[in-house]
Formats: C-alpha cells, structure tokens, sequence
C-alpha cells in the first residue's frame, strides 16, 4: 500500500507584507486538510508527460510504392524485384522486400503502442489536491531540498506583490521573505547533462525552485521575475500537478498571493 500523509498545521495562516514583516491573517482553505497520496500525484504527472508525446510510425505503404516484380526463374537472374526499364532492368531499386537496399523496413514503429498513461478525473483532481495540500506541508518542503529559513508554509504574501515591476524589487522581496537562499541554491544546481542530451536541446539541467501563484500574473511581475533561476509562475485558475509536484515529487515551495490563496476554497472545494 502506499505511503499516506496528511497536513498537520494552523488554521491560520500569516499573510507578508513585502518587507517581510507579518501584515495580517487569512484563514488556511479546505484543500489543505486533504490526505497527500504520494501515488496518485506520480500518475497524474505521468499522465501530463505522456499526453504532450506525439506518436510516430512509417507509412504503410513505405517502400511498397513501385513498379518492381521479379522476372521469375529460368534468366539466369536472381529472383530480386527489379523495376522495369528500356534496356536493363535495375535491379532492387524501389524493391518492396526488406533485405534489398531501397526496400522496406523490416519492423517498422507501429502506432498499436499506448503511449498515454491514463488517469481517471476523480482521481486527477484528488491528485491536484493533494499537490496543493503538500505545499502546505513543511518536512515535504524540505524533503525536495527547498531552504525556506524560519518561514512556515504554506508562504502567502499580499497582493501588493502585483505593483513590483523591477527585478531588484522582487529581489528585495526575496531577501526580506528570507527565500533568496532557495533560488542562490536552484542557480548553483545548475549543471551540464551527460550523455548525449547535449547534442538534443537539453545540454543543461535545471533544478527546481519557487512557484509563484498568483489569481492573475501581470506583465510587470512577469518582466520583473522571469530571470530568476528555478522560478515559475502559475494563476490559481489554471494549476496542474506538474507545476505543483515537479517530477512527480509533491512538497514544492509556493509563494501564494492572498488573493490566489483565497480562491482555493472556490477552486478546490
């Protein structure tokens, strides 16, 4: 059976002014209290991943598309599939078996192979509940290798985050917060892939940091945070598991804006 877990945490949660310091309080959603299934939150990554692959396969009728036949016996010629010419024929040009050069593949890719890997709705929405809850759950935090100094999660700031339109405010705002050691330790993870990956656009693997959710991202906040490693912005409406549980590990930092943080309860009820 797999692991369970749940949230053990107030019911009130601190909302941060951006210098860091306790502005008021909001109370924690629903969604927090639900039992984080390690399992489902995989699947469901899983299932996102597998749903962006596009399959591929030959056409069927890949080197069957020619004039060539064989001659029959008694030439003094091989039996190979020739194409039909004025004067010699050629031999196993276009030919439509496979071991003749120009013929067709042996085994070609079929699309018969399931690539998708498929999750029910109830339980796509559990998981993303679940990847919710998990944020809100410090030791899972910590467990993907987060540094969120004295700060207890789950992290909500006030929506004056939406007039930062500079990266040395949102900068300061780190610093204040005390989670700027979070994106210093994604920037210095930084580290080249091995393998052949280098040569296939993706020479450089980056680790994960902090996930800005927001109930609307504004363009100045976009501008203004973009560049800092490891960093992703989501709005509340529109959330997946894989932005919340990279890789499929639940527990991500997550910076929620106090208007996002109080849609939960609307969005996830």
């Amino acid at each position: 059976m797999p692991k369970k877990s749940t949230v053990e945490t107030a019911r009130i949660v601190n909302v941060h002014s951006l210098d860091g310091s306790i502005k008021g309080e909001t109370p924690l959603p629903e969604v927090f209290s639900t039992e984080i299934r390690r399992d489902l939150v995989r699947r469901a990554v899983l299932s996102g991943q597998s749903a962006r692959i596009q399959p591929r396969t030959n056409d069927y009728y890949a080197g069957k598309k020619t004039s060539a036949m064989s001659l029959g016996v008694g030439l003094d010629l091989a039996r190979v599939p020739r194409v039909k010419g004025d004067h010699n024929p050629a031999s196993g040009q276009g030919a439509f078996v496979p071991n003749v050069v120009g013929g067709r593949a042996a085994f070609p890719t079929q699309l018969e192979k399931k690539w998708r890997e498929r999750i029910n709705d109830k339980e796509r929405r559990l998981a993303m509940k679940s990847a919710i809850a998990a944020t809100g759950n410090l030791k899972l935090v910590q467990e993907r290798g987060h540094l969120v100094g004295d700060n207890a999660v789950p992290f909500v700031v006030s929506d004056d985050l939406k007039s930062v339109n500079k990266a040395s405010e949102f900068r300061e705002f780190l610093k204040s917060a005390m989670l700027i050691q979070d994106i210093i330790r994604a920037k210095e993870g930084i580290k080249e892939r091995s393998g052949r990956g280098k040569t296939r656009g993706r020479r450089w693997v980056k680790p994960k940091s902090i996930l800005l959710v927001a109930d609307e991202i504004s363009p100045a906040v976009r501008l203004a945070a973009r560049n800092f490693s490891g960093l992703d912005f989501a709005e509340v409406s529109s959330l997946n598991v894989e932005r919340l549980a990279p890789g499929g590990h639940p527990g991500r930092l997550t910076i929620w804006t106090e208007s996002a943080f109080k849609k939960l309860d609307e969005l996830y009820a």
